[in-house]
């Protein structure tokens, strides 16, 4: 295997220099020392130790002929890099502790070594680490207690998770919401609701009062095993008792039922929802019409915008980032335009990912003219065009013949500080060449030479 040298000098460094960078309290900042290598030599060495851990064999006889200077931020991103080989990265993090005595591991590379042992399966060696982590008066934090629960539930094993839930107190890890919620989630999984139930009314017994996920999740759950009237029932109980989601009831149905692939019965119930003056939740809408049109639903969910617009739904910047693309892509170029105006008038500032699917189909359907002046509008409105839509203009208009258009957006792109990928420059001067304009063709190979250097 070859490795670029032009970061080995930085691990061959004696194991008392100053490390690469500086620990500030429990966050992994990264602030360069003095004598320190830059950011890029220092990622590329991280790279390149990462590899070694994933593919050597004998990686920590290779790692000590690296002489690498050991801090907490490496190793940590050393395992952040390695985190789908929970042997090796077990290996390096033994050999980091051993080949630099000094070296004690913060809660952080604890906690991301467990979290590495719980996705490979290799349990019974995570429960060592957390036992070792006990023995250095380390905590779990409540995201990491979360993660392994969710793993054991998404591997089949709800009693495992049961018993580190149980357990979490010893750690000094709090029962929190987001914990009860990752036991609620892997007890769900194995399609334990009777024991999510009675998770729930525990839940409330303690004081601990659920979120919208508690509700979602067992919505979820409930729905996507066709248990429609459970997921209704649970939320009439819910509500009696006082305790109402964040959002209502239908709402998490419907999220529910469209998670579960029931689309007609979302569509339905929204049906029912607008015909009665209701006005769904934001983000239930947004995901109705996202999983919709992704199924080709398109002018269903452009009809259901405006019926719930007239009623006073206020649409938020997802929903016409959702909408604009398909309505586009759909040719309802008229209806796009519509979408993007009232994003604007309702103070919504629009973004290159907004106007670009609108030109793209006017590129499209050879109406290059009207997607020039748009374009044109919407830098002269102050919404600069980033890298990727300007590839999509010069990439549309060589397609449609118009390459001199094509030079010209290549040349204006450079002009604004954006290097276009060699693509652009081969697609532009091919295209001149064709068209026997040799003299711009030539214009643009300099341009490359001089932005490339080659």
């Amino acid at each position: 295997m070859i490795f670029s040298t032009r970061f080995i000098p930085l691990l061959r460094t004696n194991c008392t220099s100053i490390p690469f960078w500086r620990h500030h309290f429990k966050t992994l900042t990264t602030v360069a020392a003095a004598n320190a290598p830059s950011k890029d030599d220092y990622f590329a060495a991280i790279h390149h130790i990462s590899n070694i851990v994933r593919r050597d064999f004998y990686l920590e006889r290779t790692l000590n002929k690296l002489r690498i200077s050991v801090n907490s931020e490496l190793v940590f991103r050393v395992l952040r890099s390695c985190c789908n080989s929970g042997t090796e990265a077990f290996r390096f993090f033994n050999w980091a502790r051993s080949y630099n005595p000094s070296y004690q591991p913060t809660s952080v590379e604890f906690e991301e070594m467990v979290k590495i042992l719980a996705r490979a399966k290799k349990y019974e060696t995570m429960w060592k680490v957390v036992k070792q982590m006990k023995t250095q008066n380390l905590s779990l934090s409540p995201e990491t207690v979360s993660f392994v629960i969710e793993v054991y539930g998404k591997h089949g094993l709800p009693d495992q998770a049961v018993e580190i839930f149980n357990r979490s107190k010893k750690f000094n890890c709090p029962q929190n919401v987001q914990v009860h919620n990752s036991l609620l989630f892997a007890l769900c999984e194995v399609k334990m609701f009777h024991g999510a139930y009675a998770l729930i009314r525990r839940m409330i017994r303690r004081g601990v009062n659920p979120d919208k996920k508690t509700y979602a999740i067992l919505v979820n759950a409930w729905c996507s095993s066709g248990k429609m009237r459970e997921a209704q029932e649970f939320l009439e109980e819910m509500s009696k008792k006082g305790f109402n989601p964040p959002v209502r009831g239908r709402d998490l149905l419907i999220e529910g039922l469209l998670n579960a692939g029931y689309f007609e019965s979302a569509k339905e119930m929204m049906r029912k929802l607008i015909k009665e003056g209701s006005l769904p939740d934001v983000e239930s809408f947004n995901t109705l019409i996202d999983s919709l049109s992704k199924s080709g639903e398109v002018e269903f969910c452009v009809g259901l915008y405006h019926e719930v617009c007239k009623l006073g739904f206020a649409p938020d910047i997802n929903t016409y980032k959702i909408l604009i693309p398909p309505v586009s892509k759909q040719g309802l170029i008229d209806e796009a335009f519509k979408l993007l105006h009232n994003s604007i008038e309702e103070g919504h500032k629009p973004f290159p990912g907004l106007y670009a699917p609108i030109i793209k189909e006017l590129c499209r359907r050879g109406q290059f003219d009207d997607a020039f002046c748009f374009f044109s509008d919407m830098k002269v409105k102050g919404h600069p065009p980033n890298r990727p839509v300007y590839t999509m203009m010069i990439t549309m208009c060589g397609r449609g013949g118009r390459v001199v258009d094509a030079a010209n957006y290549l040349v204006e792109m450079t002009e604004v500080g954006l290097t276009p990928i060699s693509r652009c420059f081969d697609m532009v001067t091919d295209g001149l060449k064709n068209a026997g304009k040799h003299d711009l063709a030539r214009r643009i190979e300099q341009l490359e030479v001089c932005r490339r250097g080659v």
